[in-house]
């Protein structure tokens, strides 16, 4: 003997229906077959009995069901034996008129009654479905199960009479191949209808598998299995193979909903596999619920989620050393049928908090603030709290309690996700592990710890780009580029989000396709707005979110704290907030450090080169940095190592500018202001609190220079002033030397300032873009040398990427 179960959707339609036919002739009979009503039957019958005792009109929503049913019997039975069927249904609707009628009468409407009323999805749907296997073939028996399931009375959660059950099954279910019942409904010793609670389709089945020992229970649903998380938040959502009892009853008790939870029990008390299985892909392998479940499987199986939560708090020193204080907290909850989902308690016992439904609030409220009216007057409880707009996301599995770590790494992911843990609570088997969080984090917590969890996951990096020019433009082509080979090779997928320049930005959760991003961003409606795309960022919510600025924008950069703040890592090859005020940094580095960011920043000095890295690492393991002597700028290098005076001083730097080695300012460059920057960056990072005016920058410009009011004037003035240039140039060389720009720090101050250097220097062959620095440390007396290509869009993009994989990696 095996059990199956058919729930609404796999009965919604006639066509569903015949899938279910087809399922069950499938099978070695003897089976038992239990039936929800059609789906979305129940809820239409229970808003019949709403407007009935609001003497509201309900003809309409009974016609509609009335003629659902009727609908279904015709596709399904055959011409010539619909109108015994049809007789029968009208009856039963009739009846159930009669009882609308009499609660409008009375403006009453009691447990006894809706149990009664919502009964008759499944009285219907189980009598015209062994109308339509018999009609099909089938040897079968149908089973009122208001004859077989004896219970209490407590009509709408009836609690089953085992021995009278059990004997029932036992004595009508012999002679026929197939027994097909409803599930949800049972009636008392006096055959009055009671129900199982909503949901109890499936405990109706689990019962009848315990009562008649059967060699296993099969619910038919329409998903493929349990899932690891909830499909509609997590598209990488898988079926489990298999699951424990108890994990199954954890992951129902926290949001699976594709098993009622009290389901589990009678299976598992004799050991029974219960099979989930999806009616519209029969071979698919579903999941197998079992005594051990596979516990040689991974230590996490479910992620799972409920929305909707509401924390209430009892909290006053009044309850520390009090007994049965928390008896009456609970017993209080219980008489107005509030049911506590997660509870956790202070280890000072001065505060008690439960998750409930947020639809149960006001009641538990008002239970709890007349339960404890005394204590709230004399103080002895403070308050009575309450948040709303929460919910829960637990972690299950098995093997939990044998992996260490993994409470500190799901907090880990959480944190680093900016998601706060307002409460948090462990099942005493350690098959669990519970947190609550705001509403609107939940699917970014749940996507975010499946990531993490599970290995067939790759993880979603999101990125919201901010500048597009030559730098921007190259790494939007270099993330298409490898895109696919990075999600391959290490699980992990790249989306662009959004997207911004200085005149429009478009924005997409779904991700920004690369090999149009030009186009959209052309045709965006949406005008660039620093703050509204600092907003869009905190709107969209997205997990593992990076913001990137390839601009040299002061105003972005101001922006860098606030996005700190909102819990965003930050990838820039922007110079201007590592360069600021040394009061403007510290406070930037602090929100950094609290919310607990990542700032990444390697292109600020020498492109792609590693030298604020190599920097951090030493200045990590322990050693001290003692002087920094540097080419730093890869534009000013190549400027100087190009001009030899057979063209102008000024056709030399547009050559630099068109190449894209220059900020788009070139004035930034040859000022001396991009190197100023860039040593003051290196001796912070190097673990000196240097400020802007500790670094002498001396011009190498004629004077008024910098005065000209914009580029073409600035590119003007170099042509006016050739004869300077050249005179710099021939000096040099006629002394056998080269013109470089060098950057020093010895330790307390830095300066900037063009430079003769001779052979004997290690700036001399420094040739074309590249840079060179030269550490000096404890640990390296004779200095530890960087060299290689300084500047170039290929490059300082090729940096901005590798930040973003390890801002990822951290």
């Amino acid at each position: 003997m095996i059990v199956l179960k058919f729930g609404g959707t796999s009965v919604a339609t006639a066509e569903n229906i015949l899938k279910a036919k087809d399922i069950v002739a499938s099978k070695q009979f003897p089976v038992v077959v239990v039936v929800s009503a059609l789906g979305g039957i129940t809820d239409k019958l229970l808003t019949c009995a709403r407007l009935a005792v609001n003497k509201e009109d309900y003809s309409a929503t009974l016609s509609a069901i009335e003629t659902r049913h009727v609908e279904t019997i015709k596709a399904l039975i055959p011409y010539s034996e619909q109108s015994a069927v049809l007789a029968e249904v009208q009856v039963k609707f009739n009846k159930l008129v009669s009882i609308l009628e009499g609660i409008r009468t009375l403006n009453e409407l009691s447990d006894k009654s809706i149990a009664l009323i919502s009964s008759l999805g499944e009285i219907l749907s189980s009598y015209i479905i062994s109308k339509a296997f018999q009609a099909g073939g089938l040897n079968v028996k149908h089973l009122d199960s208001r004859d077989i399931i004896k219970t209490d009375s407590t009509f709408l959660k009836a609690k089953i009479d085992k021995g009278l059950t059990a004997h029932n099954f036992l004595a009508n279910t012999s002679g026929h191949d197939i027994y097909l019942m409803g599930g949800f409904i049972a009636s008392n010793k006096e055959g009055i209808t009671t129900t199982l609670g909503r949901g109890g389709s499936d405990y109706t089945a689990s019962i009848a598998a315990a009562c008649l020992n059967a060699e296993h229970l099969e619910i038919w649903t329409d998903v493929n299995g349990i899932l690891s998380a909830d499909p509609k938040l997590v598209n990488q959502a898988v079926s489990l193979k298999s699951v424990s009892y108890e994990e199954a009853m954890e992951l129902s008790h926290f949001g699976a909903k594709v098993i009622y939870p009290p389901t589990i029990i009678p299976a598992q008390e004799k050991e029974i596999p219960i099979y989930i299985k999806n009616t519209f892909e029969p071979e698919s392998q579903g999941t197998k619920i079992y005594k051990n479940g596979d516990d040689h499987e991974a230590s996490i199986k479910g992620i799972t989620s409920i929305k909707n939560i509401t924390l209430i708090s009892v909290i006053g020193s009044g309850m520390i050393g009090i007994p049965g204080f928390s008896y009456r907290m609970f017993q209080a909850l219980s008489n107005r049928n509030v049911s506590a989902i997660l509870i956790t308690q202070a280890s000072s016992e001065y505060s008690i908090t439960v998750g409930i439904s947020a639809a149960d609030k006001s009641a538990a409220l008002s239970a709890l603030e007349q339960e404890f009216a005394l204590e709230l007057k004399d103080r002895s409880i403070e308050e009575i709290r309450v948040d709303e707009d929460m919910a829960i996301v637990s972690v299950v599995g098995n093997n939990m309690r044998h992996q260490v770590g993994l409470s500190g790494k799901l907090f880990s992911t959480l944190g680093k996700n900016g998601i706060n843990i307002i409460s948090l609570a462990q099942g005493s088997t350690e098959r669990n592990v519970s947190t609550v969080i705001h509403k609107n984090d939940l699917a970014k917590a749940v996507n975010v710890l499946h990531e993490t969890f599970f290995e067939y996951s790759y993880a979603t990096i999101n990125l919201f780009i901010m500048g597009v020019g030559l730098v921007g433009s190259e790494l939007l082509q270099q993330i298409a580029q490898q895109r696919d080979f990075i999600k391959q090779n290490d699980h992990v997928d790249i989306r662009v989000v959004g997207l911004s320049n200085s005149r429009k930005m478009v924005l997409d959760p779904e991700g920004i396709d690369l090999n149009n991003w030009q186009a959209s961003l052309d045709h965006s409606d949406v005008v660039a707005n620093h703050e509204a795309f600092l907003e869009a960022m905190r709107t969209m919510n997205l997990r593992n979110s990076i913001f990137v600025d390839n601009t040299a924008s002061e105003s972005v950069a101001q922006l860098y704290t606030e996005i700190a703040q909102n819990n965003f890592s930050i990838v820039t090859c922007n110079k201007i907030a590592a360069a600021a005020p040394l009061e403007a940094y510290n406070s930037f580095i602090k929100a950094v450090q609290k919310n607990r960011v990542t700032f990444r920043n390697e292109t600020n000095v020498g492109a792609s080169l590693p030298i604020i890295s190599t920097i951090k690492d030493m200045v990590n393991s322990g050693d001290k940095i003692r002087g920094i002597e540097a080419v730093l700028s890869g534009s000013l290098n190549f400027i100087f190592n190009n001009y030899d005076t057979s063209r102008s001083f000024a056709d030399v730097v547009r050559e630099a500018q068109k190449e894209g080695y220059t900020e788009p300012d070139p004035r930034v460059d040859l000022s001396g202001m991009d190197v100023k920057r860039k040593i003051l960056i290196l001796a912070r990072v190097s673990g000196y609190a240097l400020d802007q005016d500790e670094v002498e920058t001396i011009s190498f410009l004629p004077d008024g220079s910098m005065e000209a009011e914009d580029v073409d004037a600035f590119y003007a003035l170099l042509e006016q002033k050739e004869d300077y240039f050249q005179a710099l140039y021939k000096n040099a060389a006629s002394a056998g030397k080269k013109l470089k720009v060098v950057a020093t720090f010895d330790g307390q101050s830095a300066k900037v300032a063009l430079q003769e250097v001779g052979p004997d220097s290690a700036y001399f062959n420094l040739g074309g873009k590249d840079n060179i620095v030269l550490l000096t440390s404890d640990r390296y007396p004779s200095p530890l040398v960087i060299r290689g290509a300084g500047a170039g869009a290929a490059v300082t993009a090729s940096g901005v990427f590798g930040d973003i994989l390890k801002v990822w990696r951290s």
